[in-house]
């Protein structure tokens, strides 16, 4: 099934053997104030989906976007033998920073995707889902946008809540976060994995609507900048 993801591509083209070699993938966030929970890169079948906009959230998807949490989603990946490079930064990767994964080539897994969470949100997430991997040498550029997985009402309340079921925003790792909301909105309309609004923030880090900052939090797609380095042709029996 087919993906919707914001992408531009530039490629160098060589002529190349079929043969095995690695692939690395950078990640950079791009926003100003936001930063994302440890990431989970995976190389994958085309049979496998992590998210897909339109569609509700699954429980492991709900946990990984609510409180970071990625090992439903790695149990998934590993049960599809997909190759996993988890947590590539080291812990959270904050922005303008640039985290790099390396896999090999070769195999019938031929996606990539990518899913971290944004903070301080209450349910936003990075996410590129099964891309097809680029079989031709080259550089590959692709900007990827932030989701809302629809699954908690975006309050702006940093509170320490991060668990599915539990409102609130976990925290806010650049320490800009404020006290005291009384919450942006205490509704969700789309319920279904969609394109993220951004956050609304406010100038009153001791009360107000929102316990963000709208000088330091808002933000606007896209959020992350993925640069794919293909160093080798593919084996023949990826196509």
């Amino acid at each position: 099934m087919k993906k919707i993801f914001t992408a531009a591509f530039t490629a160098l083209l060589f002529a190349t053997p079929a043969i095995a070699g690695d692939i690395t993938v950078e990640i950079t966030n791009l926003t100003n104030g936001i930063y994302y929970t440890p990431l989970l890169v995976a190389k994958h079948g085309a049979q496998i989906d992590l998210f897909e906009p339109g569609m509700p959230a699954s429980a492991h998807l709900q946990a990984m976007a609510e409180g970071g949490d990625t090992s439903g989603l790695i149990a998934d990946l590993g049960a599809e033998g997909a190759d996993i490079v988890d947590n590539p930064a080291g812990g959270l990767l904050a922005p303008g920073q640039t985290a790099t994964a390396t896999f090999r080539r070769g195999g019938r897994n031929n996606r990539f995707s990518i899913v971290a969470m944004l903070l301080p949100t209450n349910d936003g997430f990075v996410g590129l889902d099964s891309l097809p991997i680029p079989k031709a040498r080259g550089t590959y550029t692709y900007y990827l946008l932030g989701y809302d997985a629809g699954t908690e009402v975006n309050d702006e309340i940093i509170n320490g809540g991060g668990m599915p079921g539990v409102p609130g925003i976990p925290a806010d790792p650049g320490g800009n976060g404020g006290t005291g909301a009384s919450g942006v909105t205490m509704a969700e309309h789309n319920q279904t994995v969609h394109i993220h609004r951004g956050t609304l923030g406010d100038d009153d880090p001791n009360g107000g609507l929102s316990d963000l900052d709208r000088n330091v939090h808002h933000w606007l797609n896209p959020v992350a900048k993925v640069t794919i380095t293909v160093n080798k042709g593919m084996h023949h029996d990826d196509d």
